[in-house]
């Protein structure tokens, strides 16, 4: 009897068996015979499922898998493999996936107890995963998730929180200097210093010549607004725009929103009093509509002149990209100031959309990556009206205009 013609039915039937079946059987024999090799792309479906349910380690070296080790061993390693099913499976089976993680890599029992929670030492990638599993986690681990997160949050508070503000607050105060002040807007402490000169030793004061005051603007100098991408490969620059927000929501002088997306748009503003929150609001993975958001955000734009939108998004569009272009475009023209950034994380190698960064720079629109201690000066820069590519320029880093090359960010 003569073998089955290999159909493309055929071939999809082989494939499916393949995958399921992995390189080997439970009974240690070969799945291989299926005499099926598998592309780039099956071969990253085939070493994702391997790292759950086979015990390999994840990873995408070529050739056989080693059947030593767990994706358990690390947070980077279950942040990456995370990111990895994002990207590869349909939303609806991320979910299984997670839940089976949850299970199978022991994330369960860790996060049951809280004595081997405190020998962690929270990191990005740990906030990045348990923000990726807070959905299929069980209700009694969710506040020691939180805890962990908590942990992350207070620590960049800590770093960055002060270098944003005080960037940000010198940037706004340069702008607003009133030298015809009210009494109850005078800056006393520069109104001295800019008065020493008339210093009168005989009484020890100083008679000041001129007043300096506060400006009185009685609304936001400027309106900001980040709009995050929540896909899988951006969760270390969700935490770090997160953490951002807030504190510039704390500040009087600007008017923060913070707006994340997928294939919808969820405005998290009302949450900026916490950060924690914030995070715990973003829904990583699923699609990208970078149209869907911009046009949003159109929407929430009252005043393009004293607005700046930071993008912060791989520019791997999944929904109508020239319409999204057309927007990004009428954004720029209606005086919005516009930055795209590639990322917002330490690794400052992101992979991205090389056809869409060349298009924003044809619109005039900064577009790299930055890594979060220059994020400060960034925004003290875009505030006071600076030029953001001679910005990047004195700091080594390099604008994307399409070219495959690296991006330092710092």
């Amino acid at each position: 009897m003569s073998a089955e013609p290999k159909t493309e039915q055929t071939t999809e039937r082989l494939r499916r068996w393949r995958l399921l079946l992995g390189s080997e059987t439970r009974s240690g024999e070969s799945a291989d015979g299926t005499g099926l090799n598998l592309n780039a792309h099956d071969a990253r479906l085939d070493s994702a499922l391997a790292a759950l349910y086979d015990g390999a380690p994840y990873g995408r070296a070529e050739g056989k898998r080693k059947r030593a080790g767990s994706l358990g061993g690390s947070a980077p390693s279950v942040a990456a493999w995370l990111s990895e099913v994002r990207d590869l499976f349909p939303q609806e089976t991320v979910r299984v996936l997670q839940g089976d993680a949850v299970d199978r890599l022991g994330l369960r029992s860790l996060l049951l107890e809280p004595e081997l929670m405190e020998r962690l030492e929270p990191d990005i990638h740990m906030a990045a995963t348990l923000m990726s599993l807070k959905d299929v986690m069980p209700d009694s681990a969710k506040d020691t998730a939180r805890q962990i997160v908590r942990k992350v949050v207070d620590d960049l508070m800590n770093r960055l929180a002060e270098p944003l503000r005080s960037a940000v607050t010198g940037s706004l105060n340069r702008s607003q200097r009133n030298f015809r002040p009210r009494n109850s807007e005078i800056d006393w402490g520069r109104t001295l210093l800019k008065n020493l000169r008339h210093y009168q030793p005989e009484s020890r004061t100083v008679i000041p010549e001129r007043l300096v005051g506060y400006g009185r603007a009685r609304r936001s100098l400027k309106d900001v607004v980040l709009c995050i991408d929540q896909s899988g490969s951006m969760a270390s620059s969700v935490v770090y725009a997160g953490v951002f927000g807030a504190v510039l929501a704390s500040l009087p002088a600007v008017s923060t929103r913070v707006v994340v997306f997928d294939t919808e748009v969820v405005d998290l503003s009302e949450m900026l009093s916490d950060p924690v929150d914030v995070l715990f609001g973003v829904q990583l993975g699923g699609g990208t509509d970078i149209n869907l958001a911009l046009g949003y955000c159109q929407q929430v734009i009252t005043r393009p002149e004293d607005t700046i939108l930071v993008l912060i998004s791989d520019l791997y569009e999944g929904g109508n990209e020239k319409s999204m272009l057309a927007r990004a475009r009428q954004l720029a023209e209606s005086g919005v100031r516009m930055i795209a950034l590639l990322a917002l994380d330490d690794d400052g190698t992101p992979g991205y959309d090389h056809s869409v960064a060349a298009a924003y720079a044809g619109m005039g629109i900064p577009t790299f990556a930055c890594t979060p201690e220059h994020f400060p000066d960034l925004m003290a820069t875009a505030i006071g009206g600076g030029d953001l590519t001679a910005w990047a320029a004195a700091r080594g880093i390099a604008l994307a205009r399409g070219e495959e090359e690296k991006l330092p960010g710092s």
